[in-house]
């Protein structure tokens, strides 16, 4: 037992879930608790289990990154999830913003164009014991149509612009949110669909690897 007086010792993934807050970009209690809830350290290198409850992005391989916790709780915010969406995932990289989407809503679809960053995600979480995240190898520029059409639609790399298909798998009322720019610095945007309609929100700065494929940048 702690002497009296002693402040409780705070884990640090508590502390990291708190700088979030803090920040005031991130106000919806369910994100803030799915944050709290999926152990980051999980899904970043060995080399880089001590900055994983750090709020910086981090290399995963294959010139791609494990994004910054703020960034994930922001785009996961705009997302405006319910309950039963029907959520779509481009770029899954190490797995971990497929896991916090998950704890928000039943099933996610996610799309990874790298073999071995797909195979590896999806073993670790199965290791990790998630269910209900369904990994695809493919283009994801190009969505998933057979699961579509989708009520919320995340992309984590920057594009050019908002990948046609992507809208076109966007269910009536549906919401997306995307790093849309140049290469190397983008304007996160979402983007509402209503009916034949769609509206664009730019929700500010942001830094995303490029989101290569068919209806993305080149990869050559």
């Amino acid at each position: 037992m702690a002497p009296r007086g002693t402040p409780p010792t705070v884990s640090p993934q508590r502390r990291l879930v708190e700088l979030v807050r803090a920040s005031g970009q991130v106000t919806d209690p369910r994100v803030l608790e799915a944050l709290g809830a999926v152990p980051r350290a999980e899904f970043v290198p060995a080399g880089h289990r001590g900055e994983a409850y750090d709020d910086v992005a981090l290399p995963i391989g294959h010139d791609q990154t494990i994004s910054q916790p703020l960034v994930v709780g922001i785009m996961t915010q705009a997302l405006e999830l319910r309950p039963h969406d029907r959520v779509l995932e481009v770029g899954t990289g190490s797995g971990y913003q497929a896991a916090v989407l998950r704890r928000l809503v039943p099933h996610v679809v996610t799309v990874e164009r790298i073999p071995a960053l797909a195979e590896e995600a999806a073993d670790r979480l199965d290791r990790l014991g998630v269910d209900g995240i369904e990994v695809h190898h493919g283009d994801g520029t190009l969505g998933w149509p057979s699961a579509g059409p989708y009520d919320a639609v995340v992309v984590t790399a920057g594009g050019p612009e908002v990948p046609a298909p992507l809208l076109a798998q966007l269910a009536d009322g549906g919401r997306l949110v995307a790093p849309v720019g140049p290469r190397h610095a983008q304007e996160l945007v979402r983007v509402r669909r209503t009916g034949d309609r769609t509206e664009c929100e730019d929700l500010g700065p942001v830094a995303f690897v490029p989101l290569l494929g068919e209806a993305g940048w080149p990869a050559a």
